[in-house]
């Protein structure tokens, strides 16, 4: 199993940069692809970034327009979400997700863990 806890969310305003962390824990060398999600009120989860166990590869949702950076730290088993020029339309509660295998389509998945999720509230 893999234990996920994220941090880093919190209220700014618009244009600001929040940095959040995703701590993993327990047989983190199983772990692959690491991703972010989101989930709006009113709406279904979405897919924000991921990234290849070896950081060398990522992906990121087509909303992200260049604001967002992903990163592993595989030695502190730590993943991040580097979010620029925030927007309130990036208000949501943004999960971290592990797949214990080789994915084909980041966005897709499946993911098998996930965090319980860190509030980011943007306001205009």
């Amino acid at each position: 199993q893999v234990q996920l806890v994220e941090s880093g969310g919190g209220l700014v305003q618009a244009g600001a940069s929040l940095r959040l962390s995703c701590a993993a824990s327990g047989r983190t060398s199983s772990t692959y692809v690491m991703a972010w999600f989101r989930q709006a009120p009113g709406k279904e989860r979405e897919f924000v970034a991921a990234v290849s166990k070896s950081a060398g590869v990522s992906r990121y949702a087509d909303f992200v327009k260049g604001r967002f950076t992903i990163s592993r730290d595989n030695a502190k088993n730590m993943v991040y979400l580097q979010m620029n020029s925030l927007e309130p339309e990036d208000t949501a509660i943004y999960y971290c997700a592990a797949a214990d295998r080789l994915i084909r389509d980041y966005a897709l998945g499946p993911y098998s863990y996930w965090g319980q999720g860190t509030q980011v509230t943007v306001s205009s």
